[in-house]
This record gives C-alpha cells, structure tokens and sequence, in this order.
C-alpha cells in the first residue's frame, strides 16, 4: 500500500518566501508590458543575474579578441539579440510572436540554467510564463524541466494537466489538451504535416489530447489526430503490485 503520509518536499520558509516574490514580480511586470521591447529587457536583465550573477549593466568591450566569448553569452542574454526557430516558419503569425519571443527565449533559458533544475521553483515557473505564453492555461497544471514549445500561442492546456520532462509540443497548427491529460517525458505532438514530395509544403491540422488522455514515454502523436477522453498512447510498464 502507498504511503499517504509522505511528506511534499518544499524549500525552507526563507527561501519559498524569495520564490514566490520573484515569480510574483515576473508576472505582473508582464501583465503589465506587452510591448516586445519592454519584455525582451525584463529577461535580459533577470537572465543577466541567473547567468552571470551581476545586474545588466556597462559598455561591453567589444574590441578585445580575449573577450569575445564574454560579449557572445552578455549578448546572447538579451532576446533582442537572438534568433529563434519559429522565427523562420512561413504560417507564424509574426506581431504574435514579437510579443511573445522574450518570454519564449526566458522558458528556454531558464531551464537551461543551475536554477532550472529546482524542482518547487521550476513548476511554478513554468506556469506563470504559461500564462502569458499559451492561449489558454488551466489551474492546477505541471509542466517540468526541459518541454519544448513551437509557438506557443496555438497552445491550450486544460486544468489538472501533468506534462512531463522533455516533452515536445509542436502546436504550429494547434494542439489542445483536455483537463487531468498526462504527456509523457519525451514524448512528441504535432500539428503539422510535411509534404511526401516537398518538406517546405507544410500542412496544419489541430491535435486534440483528450481529457484524462495518457500519452506515454517517447510516444508520438501525428498531427491531425485526436486522441479520445481516457485513452492511453504508446506502451507503459506493466503495474505488477
């Protein structure tokens, strides 16, 4: 029988206390600024810190060849100054993704920085960005480390919804995901199809997860496909207990 009493690991008062002020502080300094130039300053500035430990700040010295690798990661820390995939696809609604590249490039950087791996922080994270990112975000949602949006915005996401580590949620064409769903790590959703004869002939077709869908470990579901309240995808351990 599974221990009920197990107790919820939780960071020390101290330290929640800071976590939730910064997470507070993210959101309203992005429900408050949708312009992109304004949002793509808050991230750079936050990632300054989480990367390099010091405020954004100072003339970088760009002359110096022994300084290089220095100005490409304090350059590469503003959103203004990279370029992401979506970027590049023809059907991307382009004032959409304006708004939303700043906070694209924060969901990829955070995860890949030392905090990233904080589990309590990382969850919560990752749901406040959700809310400013996707078009619809419900309560209760998990999302872990390392999931890999496409825009972002064709995205919805019911209540109770678990997605696992790494997963892949390529919503290009839109992808919806009904209330208690669980997407497993590695898994992969499309909405996109690419043409037999030319891989830029692109075709978007929506992908529904139904509510309490399970999609499995490593499993992929093609565009177009609705997966039905309650059913599972792909192939999981047998439960032996």
């Amino acid at each position: 029988m599974a221990n009920t009493n197990q107790s919820v690991p939780h960071p020390a008062p101290e330290a929640e206390e800071v976590y939730r002020r910064w997470i507070a502080f993210l959101d309203e300094e992005f429900t408050r600024h949708n312009s992109p130039t304004r949002r793509a300053e808050v991230v750079r500035d936050q990632l300054y810190q989480l990367y390099l430990g010091r405020p954004h700040g100072g003339k970088l010295n760009l002359t110096l060849t022994s300084e290089l690798p220095g100005n490409v990661v304090s350059l590469s820390l503003d959103p203004e100054n990279v370029t992401i995939e979506a970027e590049h696809f023809a059907d991307v609604n382009r004032q959409r993704l304006s708004e939303l590249k700043p906070l694209l490039w924060f969901w990829q950087m955070f995860d890949r920085s030392p905090v990233g791996l904080n589990h309590w922080l990382g969850l919560r994270f990752r749901c406040m960005l959700g809310r400013h990112i996707f078009a619809h975000m419900g309560t209760g949602v998990k999302i872990y480390h390392g999931v890999d949006l496409t825009y972002g915005y064709n995205l919805s996401i019911g209540d109770g919804v678990t997605i696992r580590q790494r997963a892949l949620l390529n919503d290009r064409g839109g992808i919806t995901i009904g209330n208690n769903a669980v997407i497993g790590s590695y898994s992969r959703i499309f909405s996109h199809s690419h043409s037999a004869s030319s891989y830029e002939k692109v075709t978007l077709i929506p992908t529904k997860i139904g509510a309490g869908a399970h999609i499995a470990s490593h499993a992929i579901v093609l565009a177009g496909q609705h997966v039905a309240d309650g059913e599972s995808v792909g192939m999981f351990p047998l439960d032996r207990a």
